[in-house]
């Protein structure tokens, strides 16, 4: 397998044990992502549309009972301190 295909898009965050919980709105943001990704389309034709939208139902919905079945006994993290995490690491990754 190319080593390129190998990781998660970066458009697709993490959802799981934040306070408070994703959205459904999130969950479905994330299925669009993966579904673009691995179709290779960003917005499909009118003849595969109604695959795409599908494939992005089935998979938040899907997503949706993953998050709702797992179990951690780590504190939820809060999206704010998340969100400047990865903003410091972004200033370091792109620094002039």
């Amino acid at each position: 397998m190319v080593s390129s295909l190998c990781g998660m898009c970066r458009n697709i965050r993490t959802l799981y044990n934040f306070e408070p919980p994703a959205t459904d709105a999130e969950v479905r943001s994330a299925a669009e992502q993966y579904v673009r990704k691995i179709s290779g389309f960003s917005k499909p034709s009118q003849a595969n549309a109604e695959a795409f939208e599908r494939a992005i139902e089935e998979v938040a919905e899907v997503s949706a009972r993953l998050l709702g079945a797992l179990v951690t006994n780590a504190p939820p993290k809060d999206r704010e301190v998340e969100a400047a995490k990865a903003r410091a690491r972004a200033a370091e990754r792109f620094a002039a």
